[in-house]
């Protein structure tokens, strides 16, 4: 099943695709601009992972490293679909990230790699947009490139692990004001969903609605105020979202 959650006449509801529309819980069919589209699920702990695709450690110049490259998010970087992202002035390479966003279901502690899937509640597309001028190293990812507000899109849809068939054979394209800029499939994850679990619940404990962001594949290109990001996965449906400047912020 897909569900998201959106904000309409005062109240948050949940909502359902319904053709080129959507139905709110309480029966009403309304079109995607007329809601206000929240992330699909009360967020927890965010991890993301760096450079987890083999191809785009590559396009950046970087070798692979020996264990997970894993940073943590605040909850205040994250906003839904169709949802307005800040280029600040003067940067000089902004780009996109699409990736597939697993949602932890239940406590997770020590999960061994053939039992984590049965930990994943369901996915979900995120858009985390990352800022190069800010980077200071890979090792060390600047709280400025990954921590920025409303810079992590999340959406439309929460998606049961039980509707998706098999999580390691998904597409994920990304298209820039109607062109197509990024393609690549999760079967080309440097470490895998279950790989993930096991890593991080060996040392801490996941919580349901904590989310793993498992990284972006090659084809990442800058992005201006003004353009128009739609990141699609098989299964999980299509992200939109459009970049705004400073002064759309009102900031001078």
């Amino acid at each position: 099943m897909m569900r998201g959650r959106v904000a309409y006449a005062g109240a948050i509801h949940e909502a359902y695709p319904e053709g080129d529309n959507i139905r709110l819980a309480d029966g009403r069919i309304r079109q995607e601009h007329e809601v206000v589209w929240l992330p699909p699920i009360e967020v927890g702990t965010i991890f993301a992972l760096g450079l987890n695709y083999a191809e785009h450690a590559k396009e950046l110049q970087f070798s692979s490293q020996e264990e997970p490259l894993v940073f943590l998010k605040g909850p205040g970087t994250v906003i839904g679909h169709r949802g307005v992202t800040r280029r600040p002035v003067g940067v000089a390479f902004m780009h996109y990230e699409c990736e597939l966003a697993v949602v932890i279901g239940r406590t997770a502690k020590n999960v061994r790699r053939e039992a984590a899937l049965d930990y994943v509640a369901g996915y979900t597309i995120a858009n985390d947009y990352a800022i190069r001028d800010y980077l200071e190293n890979y090792y060390r990812p600047n709280l400025r490139v990954k921590n920025r507000d409303g810079g992590t899109v999340l959406g439309p849809w929460f998606v049961d692990a039980g509707n998706i068939a098999d999580v390691t054979q998904l597409e994920l394209r990304t298209i820039v004001n109607g062109t197509l800029q990024q393609r690549g499939n999760t079967r080309d994850l440097v470490t895998d969903i279950p790989a993930l679990i096991e890593y991080l619940s060996g040392f801490m404990t996941l919580a349901p609605g904590d989310i793993i962001l498992t990284g972006t594949p090659e084809g990442v290109v800058n992005v201006n105020a003004g353009d128009e990001v739609v990141c699609e996965i098989e299964g999980l449906g299509r992200l939109v979202n459009v970049i705004a400047s400073d002064a759309d912020f009102g900031r001078v």
